[in-house]
């Protein structure tokens, strides 16, 4: 459909009233006086400049009243305080104006609205998974008492073993629980840090005994890089650097390579410590990397049941070093194992 200019309009309105002055000046001509033909032919080519004149002019000042409207309506909206006529310039490019305002207005809304969906779709997927780690356990847990009340009660072999089953699925539930509670008291402020001088060399061969057990059963070597002769002194919470630790390294064991090595080292950065715990398992795809540090983000659903994991571990880790002020991230590329890495302040 074709545009009509405002020109355009002026141009026909003008020829409009033109071509009726002539018609009147003709019939004045004929019935009335002889008008010489000269002076008609003046007459209608000036009514036409100056009706076009007027209406041209009519025109734009109502367009610009209607866009002054839209003007000062957008920066309503933008801003509380509603610009006076005196702020506007008459002679600023109104149409140009609003055109970028209307724009940048549209980003901000179009980026405020993908915000909003990704929000919507992490709030739909944290509440499925939710529902699926509870899931698994209230139906075991279920099924074993079911058993048991049709008869196998009875039997104190069997209701034994069923009762110590549905004990391991209550104690995955407390886990996953407080590990989102965990969570939610960091995310509202409400955990509180204990910071201290602490050796962490110490701490991670405490971890390292802690995790023995776990390591040998996957024939996993879990050690430092090197020999530490003298301790490395950081400030921080020793009980919430224990979890991370644990928490890094259950995961190198856990998912890394079978019979493969966990290793832990330091490394001096300026007034920070680098913590490296590397594994040399199948690595993680990139398109995983950016979401390995969300609550029950899982990069290999298929197995990670049978680990014994809540999925909230490194959820956890990442709110504990960001609360002592540090960052966490990880390098990994498939086939070639899995590094994260996190800072602490020294001591």
């Amino acid at each position: 459909m074709n545009e009509i200019t405002p020109i355009q309009v002026a141009r026909r309105a003008a020829l409009s009233i033109g071509g009726a002055v002539l018609i009147l000046l003709l019939i004045i001509h004929l019935a009335v006086s002889p008008i010489p033909w000269w002076g008609i032919l003046a007459a209608v080519i000036l009514t036409i400049l100056v009706a076009y004149g007027v209406v041209y002019y009519a025109i734009e000042a109502f367009i610009n009243r209607k866009i002054k409207i839209v003007y000062k309506t957008i920066h309503t909206l933008k801003s509380p305080k509603d610009p006076s006529e005196d702020e506007i310039d008459m002679k600023q490019d109104f149409l140009g104006e609003i055109n970028r305002e209307v724009k940048t207005w549209a980003e901000e809304k179009a980026s405020e609205i993908r915000d909003l969906r990704r929000r919507d779709d992490f709030r739909k997927e944290f509440i499925g998974n939710l529902a699926h780690e509870l899931k698994t356990p209230i139906f075991n847990i279920q099924g074993y008492i079911l058993t048991l009340l049709e008869g196998a009660l009875d039997d104190p072999e069997i209701n034994h073993q069923f009762l110590m089953r549905a004990s391991r699925s209550v104690d995955r539930m407390i886990m996953i629980t407080n590990d989102l509670d965990t969570i939610s008291q960091f995310e509202s402020g409400r955990i509180e840090l204990k910071l201290q001088k602490i050796d962490i060399v110490e701490l991670a061969r405490e971890v390292i005994e802690g995790m023995e057990m776990a390591a040998k059963n996957r024939k996993v070597t879990v050690k430092l890089d090197k020999k530490y002769d003298k301790p490395i002194w950081v400030k921080a919470d020793r009980f919430r650097v224990s979890q991370v630790f644990t928490n890094l390294v259950g995961n190198a064991v856990n998912y890394g390579k079978e019979g493969g090595e966990c290793v832990i080292s330091f490394d001096d950065l300026d007034e920070n410590v680098l913590i490296e715990v590397s594994d040399d398992g199948p690595g993680i795809a990139a398109n995983h990397l950016p979401r390995l540090f969300e609550r029950f983000y899982r990069v290999d659903k298929s197995r990670s049941k049978n680990m014994g994991g809540t999925g909230l571990g490194l959820a956890i880790s990442k709110h504990i070093v960001e609360a002592h002020g540090q960052s966490i991230t990880v390098r990994s590329e498939e086939g070639h194992g899995t590094t994260l890495s996190f800072t602490l302040k020294k001591a």
